[in-house]
């Protein structure tokens, strides 16, 4: 086949079926049912985070219904990404009007009127214009990027497509609209309002659904390989689709990003050679250093003070009742950064978890100075004996001034510790890292030159004693450490944070239970 006629797998705006491996997104759709918006002339909302697909699905579907005479109407997608950050209706209505005008342009649409010069009535009135031109079919619209609106701009914007619903229909207002954003739009009415919840005269009462697009199945990512091997015949193992699908938890852009650098940079794009886990795991370690966009949105996010506390919750593990309640988890959960497994808060997938880690770790690592005592075996492995016993002194000369200048409180501890085995094993290892809310540990798996060590962190606290959680974490260490490798050396490493309880000499131990080193810190 001709290199230039193969597709690939898609990380940079929507797919399409021509030129991108793709599964048909509204096999995804969760809690919608497409004919009846048409038939019965409804109003609804999808929500999902960012890069799960969700405008792939708007121009698609759009696409569909416009291909089928019978369905007797118009699609049009319109993007109101154009005024984010705007909060203001007189600039924003405008710009509004503007994308349905350039829209109708760029599909041959009749091109509406600019409407009224009242921002409080211009998005009715060009719909209604939009509505009539396209007459005896009727008018769908498709709106995506709605979470960039704000404040009074939003509640304009919800109240002329609301003042339009009950005349519509064929000829006078669009019959069926769709928002599309990241967060159910309850959230950005009650956003808008100041924190106010929503009640039932709120702007946009006439919704039938709130739809959300989900994460790929296991299947799912192997159908989607599968269309690179019938047109190439290039294959992948069961193996590296396992791991793809164990490091993603199946997100759309996660899994495109790895089979694009396996098939396209690990190796050449006209390799017949089989995919296999070593690839993907390249693929991987590429992605994250590269901190493409959507991997590096998860670093702003970290900006959001809210956001910031629950990432510390999960990643100290400690127990927090009113977690799955607040605010900032529904909506560390709307943007796809955490999910529930088994009943347990934790980071939405392994990669998301790695990058906020290194994120949250960078700080620090740069400011430690090179290593200059010996850290490695004769056999070039990683000495973790004497790693940490370094970072025993770097702890105590350096922990309170530091943690002073940190943004993290409760899980200061644990980055200072991941940032100083990071500026080690940086290039030459891998750290791989697991936590989780009401866990109260952090277990890391440290890979370097084939070899495994296992470290698991513990706090001290007025209502956890060193013993206790020396007796607790005895018993999870070795639990974590069969999972990886049940030949690889155990530190269990116990922060005293115990708040004037104990002096350094108490505080800084180094002792052997059985087949596991306890490092008091």
């Amino acid at each position: 086949m001709d290199k230039r006629q193969i597709r690939f797998f898609n990380t940079t705006g929507p797919c399409n079926p021509k030129d991108h491996y793709m599964l048909p997104p509204e096999e995804r759709l969760v809690g919608a049912q497409l004919h009846r918006y048409i038939r019965d002339k409804l109003y609804w909302v999808l929500h999902a985070p960012r890069q799960t697909g969700k405008t792939t699905f708007l121009q698609n579907w759009a696409r569909e219904i416009n291909a089928a005479p019978e369905a007797g109407a118009v699609a049009c997608y319109v993007t109101v990404e154009r005024c984010q950050g705007i909060p203001d209706a007189e600039r924003v209505m405008p710009n509004i009007c503007h994308a349905i005008r350039q829209w109708a342009e760029w599909t041959g649409l009749p091109v509406p009127e600019a409407g009224l010069a009242d921002p409080g009535s211009m998005l009715n009135g060009i719909l209604q214009n939009w509505a009539a031109l396209v007459a005896p079919q009727a008018l769908i619209v498709l709106f995506d990027e709605v979470d960039v609106l704000q404040g009074d701009a939003l509640i304009s914007f919800l109240r002329q497509l609301r003042g339009g619903f009950a005349g519509r229909g064929a000829g006078t207002f669009p019959t069926s609209i769709a928002l599309v954003g990241m967060r159910d739009l309850k959230d950005y009415i009650t956003a808008a309002k100041g924190g106010v919840p929503v009640n039932p005269g709120s702007p946009f009462n006439v919704k039938t659904d709130s739809a959300v697009l989900s994460n790929f199945t296991r299947d799912d990512i192997a159908r989607l390989f599968a269309q690179r091997t019938a047109e190439t015949g290039q294959e992948i193992s069961v193996e590296a689709l396992d791991y793809v699908y164990e490091q993603s938890r199946g997100q759309p852009w996660i899994v495109n990003s790895l089979f694009m650098r396996a098939t396209m940079r690990v190796l050449d794009e006209t390799s017949s050679e089989t995919v296999t886990t070593r690839h993907i795991r390249e693929a991987r370690e590429q992605m994250i250093l590269a901190r493409e966009t959507h991997l590096d949105a998860l670093a702003y996010r970290l900006e959001d003070p809210r956001i910031r506390a629950v990432m510390e919750t999960l990643m100290t593990g400690e127990p927090d009742l009113r977690l799955a309640e607040s605010e900032a988890f529904r909506l560390c959960l709307d943007l796809g950064l955490v999910a529930i497994e088994r009943g347990t808060p934790v980071v939405a997938n392994p990669i998301y978890r790695e990058t906020l880690a290194r994120q949250m770790t960078y700080g620090p690592q740069l400011a430690m100075p090179e290593p200059e005592w010996k850290w490695a075996k004769p056999d070039g492995t990683l000495d973790m004996d004497a790693l940490l016993r370094e970072f025993q002194k770097f702890w105590r000369l350096n922990s309170e001034t530091w943690e002073e200048m940190s943004d993290y409180t409760e899980v200061f501890p644990h980055l200072l510790l991941q940032a100083f085995l990071q500026r080690v094993t940086n290039g030459e290892g891998r750290i791989e890292r697991e936590y989780a809310a009401g866990r109260g540990r952090m277990d890391l798996a440290v890979e370097f030159k084939g070899a495994w060590n296992i470290i698991e962190i513990k706090l001290a606290r007025k209502n956890r004693s060193p013993a206790a959680a020396r007796e607790e974490g005895l018993v999870q260490i070795r639990r974590y450490r069969d999972l990886i490798d049940p030949a690889a050396p155990c530190y269990l490493v116990i922060f005293d944070r115990r708040s004037g309880e104990a002096d350094w000499e108490e505080r800084l131990f180094w002792t052997r239970e059985g087949d596991v080193t306890v490092i008091g810190c």
